[in-house]
């Protein structure tokens, strides 16, 4: 047993929860409090982050603050997406429209192709890739090609429960709150806490959020937006 254990280290198949903890210089800031105390500082400075929730709920919001300061310096890259993206939108939050480049692959295997190209090509910040089938040998080549070319990758996936975990260097699930998400980390180097918590975004966009009127039972709801 201890021999298919090694085995199965050795090949990156299986990692240890008690590995040390990154140091804070290989961790970038979300942009939100909670978010970054939970995961000792915020988002790795490269590697495979899979995020797992249903569509439309805030998740690319989630990586907006991340994902500005990216684009200010190597290109935002978004395969697949499944909506739109509106200039002016970009524009207003500070990301010009010339740092991002939005790729629609025929197939999930070019997708694949074009996600570990962009990683590894030294140009890419940070590249978004929307697809729910991968397999583990395919997570790996997306890992090893975010460390050559230290651009973090974000795969977004329907919640696919009792599936086999992915080598990434984390894994969180998202779920919609009225205040904005409740998000649970699934997988993280160094350990972590598996309760669920709270990524405020009232004040970031208040109109994305419900709303209680003070001294009133009755709560206002705002409608979200169709795209992340």
């Amino acid at each position: 047993m201890h021999t298919l254990i090694k085995e199965l280290q050795d090949k990156q198949l299986i990692w240890k929860g008690s590995h040390a903890f990154l140091s804070s210089a290989d961790h970038r800031t979300t942009g939100f409090d909670e978010l970054d105390q939970r995961l000792n500082g915020g988002f790795p400075s490269h590697g495979v982050v899979d995020i797992q929730s249903i569509g439309g709920i805030g998740e690319l919001r989630l990586l907006l603050p991340h994902i500005t300061t990216c684009a200010q310096k190597r290109l935002l890259i978004l395969i697949n997406p499944p909506g739109y993206l509106c200039a002016d939108y970009l524009l207003a939050q500070g990301i010009q429209p010339s740092q991002v480049l939005i790729l629609y692959p025929t197939s999930a295997k070019h997708a694949l192709w074009a996600a570990e190209q962009s990683l590894k090509s030294g140009a890419s910040g940070c590249v978004c890739l929307w697809q729910n089938d991968i397999e583990i040998h395919q997570a790996k080549r997306l890992q090893v090609a975010s460390e050559t070319g230290q651009c973090l990758q974000f795969l977004f996936r329907q919640v696919q429960p009792h599936i086999f975990s992915l080598p990434v260097s984390l894994g969180l699930t998202l779920v919609p709150h009225d205040s904005g998400l409740e998000v649970s980390i699934t997988k993280q180097k160094g350990g972590f806490s598996r309760h669920p918590f709270i990524v405020n975004m009232t004040m970031h966009w208040p109109e994305l959020t419900v709303a209680v009127e003070p001294n009133a039972s009755t709560v206002i709801s705002f409608p979200m937006q169709q795209q992340g």
